[in-house]
């Protein structure tokens, strides 16, 4: 049906802690400039992308996956969920302290198909930009005393972090994203979070915002483990391959391209998120233009396609 990548609109969502950079980094064009969140792959229910060229243009990629699974080599059980969720989030302002539930957990208590374990690229992070990742508390029990009691100095964990770092988020994993970060996010397609703690600060309504602390306390991971992370790096033409992250829900890796290489679909489908410069795509012969802020899949059946330019990309895959 496609022998050219499905290129997609992105969802935008506004945010409390959002801003511009969607705008004047990627040339969105954003609702506001309070926008966090820009859904670049998604078929999530909550906010699908609509399909900007060939045969579906104007579908949404959840109508592709529920009515084309051919596209992306799906068998099986017509229910499953599509399995992935990118975004690239603007965090002008902190973002909440949160947790996610794994997939058992979420089916079970939220009947929904998938937890979320995440990683995070850092695009941009200002002079000591920080995020929070995991937690100081040493038992359960220890955990629950220092969140009822509001001892987040004490039980959060900060790290600093600059462009081109890579953090990999299990579901458990107490996190949030500091105030002069950009990061592109890699997911499971899940939209379930457990706020654990806001700053105290009030939303449009002059409300605080609800937390989650009963069910956050159930999944976090107690104590908190840094993930170990075999990446490795290798050559493929003029382009450089680092991969991230591989694991039982996704596969990432961030490409470097300087000059030509000709590569061969693989996988399922690969998601493809251009985030810095310019390129060429060639598939089937048809050249086309590819550039920062774009994001596409290349559907199952792609076979060889050829890249040339000078760009940066973030890939993913099942």
């Amino acid at each position: 049906m496609y022998k050219e990548p499905i290129f997609l609109r992105p969802v935008f969502r506004e945010k409390i802690w959002g801003g511009q950079k969607l705008k004047t980094e990627f040339h969105y064009d954003i609702p506001s400039d309070h926008t966090g969140e820009a859904w670049v792959v998604s078929a999530h229910p909550h906010g699908a992308n609509v399909i900007e060229n060939g045969p579906l243009k104007g579908r949404t990629l959840l109508e592709a996956w529920e009515e084309h699974g051919e596209l992306f080599n799906r068998t099986g059980n017509a229910d499953v969920a599509y399995p992935l969720l990118v975004k690239i989030l603007d965090a002008n302002d902190d973002l909440s302290v949160q947790v996610h539930p794994d997939d058992t957990f979420a089916s079970k208590v939220e009947n929904e198909p998938y937890g979320k374990t995440e990683c995070w690229y850092v695009l941009d992070a200002e002079p000591d930009a920080e995020l929070i990742i995991g937690h100081h508390a040493t038992t359960q029990n220890e955990l629950s005393d220092m969140m009822d009691n509001g001892n987040w100095d004490k039980l959060l964990r900060r790290v600093q972090v600059q462009p081109g770092d890579f953090v990999y988020v299990p579901s458990g994993t107490i996190h949030a994203i500091g105030a002069g970060v950009v990061i592109l996010e890699t997911q499971q397609s899940s939209d379930i979070t457990y706020r654990v703690y806001d700053y105290d600060r009030m939303d449009a309504n002059g409300e605080k915002r609800e937390l989650h602390l009963d069910k956050a306390k159930q999944v976090t991971n107690v104590p908190h483990q840094n993930p170990e992370l075999a990446q490795e790096t290798q050559h493929s033409g003029d382009m450089t391959i680092k991969k991230l992250v591989e694991n039982d829900y996704f596969a990432v890796s961030h490409w470097t391209l300087d000059g030509t290489v000709e590569k061969t679909l693989t996988t399922d489908f690969l998601q493809v998120s251009v985030i810095k410069g310019n390129a060429n795509l060639c598939v089937d012969g048809e050249q086309i233009s590819i550039s920062k802020g774009m994001n596409f899949i290349l559907p199952n059946g792609i076979g060889n396609y050829e890249l040339s330019g000078e760009a940066e990309f973030i890939v993913s895959w099942v």
